[in-house]
């Protein structure tokens, strides 16, 4: 039953069509005055480092790279390529481009991203972005097109803008950082081949629910009383999306210095299959079973191992003490 349950709800657990038309530029990126002085506007003529990973998405930064370099050269934009080897490779890369003032962009996944930032965060040196994985949630939340092509306009005509970062076990992120369910989830979608693009995440999603059993978890908030509960999962979210779309942290701000912390407390699994499409909306922070903590600091106990997974990345093992790393990078954003 539960099989063909999970078989017959899998269109809804991929995001609407159109969804990635959207602009989902955070609230405060546009309410803000441009005065304020974490904007910085430079008409500069950049010169720019593309940091490309040749496999993310199928292999599509690869596949667009030449018309990328078109684009660049038509804006006037000095620009050259690495190709990465690792995600180390990516940060040697990345302070490279900074010492040399110039803007290290990351051409990848949102991994790529996390990692690119990491290694400039607490610099002057400047970040971009030029979509080219699965999920592309970072372009999706702060309106960065999501075609490779069409995102050069931003590396051209953006602005610097300083946004936190998430740290967790040594290593940085920019979205999310997820634990439980999510990990085997993410697991299972990293070893995929056969789908391409955020569909993988639903898939997995599918594969994952009907062997899973419920642990229990410890999440403590800035050092004060722990919180105990049996369920799904534990995330710190630095900005409010995931898995190509999901609102998982409705409310989370990438200029707040805060982790929201989302928690998914034990429920049945055809319940959670019921709930899992309301996620795209962010509606399923409505539920009894699903809470939302605040705080700098979150501290994430299981019952059993877990892997902490963020942005698609596996960057420790749990217990893991999740913190914010507040305006920590500077960041090209659309004007």
């Amino acid at each position: 039953m539960l099989v063909s349950r999970l078989r017959a709800a899998a269109g809804a657990l991929f995001p609407p069509k159109g969804e990635e038309k959207k602009s989902v530029l955070e609230a405060e990126c546009h309410a803000q005055d441009k005065r304020n002085s974490s904007v910085r506007h430079d008409h500069a003529v950049r010169r720019l480092t593309l940091i490309v990973n040749p496999v993310a998405g199928g292999g599509r930064p690869a596949r667009a790279l030449p018309q990328v370099q078109a684009e660049l050269r038509a804006f006037g934009i000095e620009q050259r390529f690495e190709y990465t080897k690792s995600l180390a490779h990516a940060r040697e890369l990345a302070v490279q481009a900074g010492a040399a003032g110039e803007v290290a962009v990351a051409f990848g996944g949102d991994g790529l991203i996390g990692a690119v930032a990491g290694a400039l965060k607490h610099t002057e040196a400047v970040v971009g972005i030029l979509p080219g994985g699965r999920g592309n949630d970072l372009c999706r939340v702060l309106g960065i097109p999501l075609k490779p092509v069409a995102a050069c306009a931003v590396l051209a005509s953006g602005v610097e803008r300083a946004l936190d970062l998430g740290e967790a076990g040594g290593q940085t992120f920019a979205g999310i950082a997820s634990c439980g369910l999510d990990s085997v989830v993410n697991r299972i979608a990293n070893e995929t081949t056969a789908v391409r693009g955020s569909p993988v995440y639903g898939l997995a999603l599918l594969r994952a629910l009907p062997r899973w059993q419920a642990a229990g978890f410890e999440v403590t908030i800035d050092g004060g009383e722990p919180r105990r509960f049996t369920g799904y999962s534990v995330a710190a979210a630095n900005s409010h999306q995931f898995g190509g779309g999901m609102r998982l942290a409705p409310d989370a701000s990438l200029t707040d210095g805060l982790l929201d912390v989302v928690i998914i407390e034990d429920m049945s699994k055809l319940r959670y299959l019921r709930l899992a499409p309301t996620v795209f909306s962010g509606r399923h922070v409505r539920y009894p079973e699903v809470g939302v903590l605040r705080g700098r600091e979150v501290r994430i106990e299981a019952s059993r191992p877990f892997t902490l997974y963020a942005d698609g990345e596996a960057i420790a093992e749990l217990p893991v003490t999740v913190r914010v790393l507040p305006g920590t990078v500077r960041m090209l954003v659309p004007a």
